[in-house]
């Protein structure tokens, strides 16, 4: 059976074989995704405006390609733990403790954190939690990107034109898609290859891989 056949198959099966119960380690191991997810949102916080202001006289609305880091957390969670509200759970503690430590968006960012949660959340519920491939990591950051940029559009930039509203937008999906998306795949590969992650589905799908 080809992968995409077996893709599809899964799929299909709907939430039949999806695990609700969170363990322990589910928790403690969502948690600790988030606060190391938070901590790159802090150094981002800072880091993002210098390219930020090179990108925006260039094309303006183009400074949405740098949303990528702050959607790593939901992707990467639900990447690792593999159950509901893993992507979400990542999120949005991750926003909670950005804002709580304090930066230029106070609590709104908890809003921010929400969202783009959500919007991960809904593509892996698409997939009816049976699919973790490299295909669906990227739409889950495209989820959380497109996500980030609609709640961006209404909280931070309600005045802006249609032009920058659809470069604004597409920027942040694209950013989420390849930063978030791939890139939190490849960081969920690499850490099961390690055996760190060897009391989780995803560990042990390496494992069997290897």
């Amino acid at each position: 059976m080809s992968d995409s056949t077996s893709t599809s198959t899964r799929a299909r099966r709907g939430f039949s074989n999806v695990v609700w119960r969170w363990r322990v380690v589910d928790i403690v191991v969502a948690s600790v995704i988030a606060v190391a997810c938070s901590v790159v949102f802090l150094l981002w916080n800072v880091g993002y405006q210098a390219p930020s202001a090179l990108l925006a006289p260039l094309l303006p609305g183009l400074q949405g390609l740098l949303a990528g880091p702050w959607l790593v957390a939901g992707v990467l969670g639900g990447l690792i733990i593999r159950k509901p509200g893993a992507a979400l759970y990542t999120e949005l503690v991750a926003a909670i403790i950005s804002a709580l430590i304090g930066n230029q968006w106070g609590p709104l960012t908890i809003v921010s954190g929400l969202v783009q949660g959500l919007g991960a959340e809904l593509v892996f519920l698409a997939f009816a939690y049976a699919v973790w491939r490299l295909p669906v990591a990227i739409l889950a950051g495209a989820g959380a990107g497109l996500a980030c940029g609609i709640n961006d559009r209404i909280l931070w930039y309600a005045g802006a034109d249609t032009t920058f509203t659809i470069v604004y937008i597409v920027s942040t999906t694209i950013s989420g898609a390849l930063i978030a998306g791939a890139g939190s795949w490849f960081v969920a590969r690499g850490l099961a290859a390690t055996g760190a992650l060897n009391r989780f589905a995803s560990g042990r799908e390496a494992a069997r891989r290897v």
